[in-house]
């Protein structure tokens, strides 16, 4: 076997096994999430039925439609806040000569590196102080400030792309500062302004940590948190509804990421791309 065909075996093995090592598992949830028994493997009876989603979808007690409709507001409102304000900030720092501004990114992406679990507790004591505990705000306002410094290099790489020409041409013809970032830089960064917008609405939707410190019961939690106490409900495991949940959990995640992937990959290379 020559050098070339052994590099090729060795990239299609590794592909076979990169696809293998992440889809294995969400196969897994799949096949338990539609059958009457998780233990089919040992005692060798499998019996396909849809009756896990149907429980977990009319169950009252579980609240998974609680959990769904939190987890969305919450997404919703955070990623929109992010992303208005990532835009502002990123146009200004990208455009606008002003004393150190090369400190505001650095700055955000320093404070952002401290562990959430360093600050939860703090979080905890003033949003019980506040009445804030086990509301979308306990979860929007620390969201808000976790997501910034993401959307925030995304949108600020993207603007600093687009000529500044054209803003000098704005300003010649009258128009001010908020008119340019609307009519002019919004439209040629859409597509890094979008894929910020869909990371921030991911990551809020998928965050554990926070969502079970600062929520009490299902007016608030989020499915992370729901999911995860499926078992306490029950005082059992039970794998059947648990699968079935997570399944529909990732249902709007997996198609956000395949409709929208084109926006997703244009906006993270293209602020790495100078044209």
């Amino acid at each position: 076997m020559n050098e070339t065909a052994a590099k090729r075996t060795l990239y299609v093995l590794g592909g076979v096994f990169l696809v293998v090592f992440t889809l294995a598992p969400f196969a897994w949830m799949l096949l338990v999430s539609i059958t009457s028994r998780p233990d089919f493997l040992i005692s060798g009876e499998i019996k396909y039925t849809l009756d896990n989603y149907i429980n977990v979808l009319t169950d009252s007690s579980l609240h998974f439609t609680d959990y769904f409709f939190n987890s969305l507001i919450i997404s919703l409102i955070t990623s929109v806040a992010v992303t208005l304000f990532a835009c502002c900030a990123g146009y200004a720092v990208s455009r606008l000569a002003f004393p150190g501004r090369i400190l505001v990114p650095v700055g955000v992406l320093a404070l952002s590196m401290f562990p959430p679990i360093s600050i939860v507790g703090y979080l905890y004591r003033i949003f019980a102080e506040t009445g804030l505990l086990n509301t979308h705000a306990a979860l929007v306002l620390p969201y808000t400030a976790l997501t910034v410094p993401l959307a925030l290099w995304i949108t600020m790489s993207y603007f600093s792309q687009i000529p500044v020409e054209l803003d000098k041409a704005a300003l010649i013809d009258g128009a001010g500062r908020l008119t340019i970032l609307v009519k002019i830089v919004f439209p040629l960064a859409l597509p890094g302004i979008f894929s910020s917008f869909l990371l921030v609405f991911i990551a809020c939707f998928n965050e554990f940590l926070l969502a079970v410190m600062l929520t009490i019961d299902y007016r608030a939690q989020t499915l992370p948190v729901g999911i995860a106490l499926f078992q306490g409900i029950h005082g059992e495991i039970p794998w059947g509804n648990l699968m079935a949940a997570s399944a529909l959990t990732a249902v709007p995640l997996v198609a956000l990421t395949i409709i929208f992937q084109k926006y997703i990959v244009q906006g993270l290379v293209g602020g790495a791309v100078k044209g």
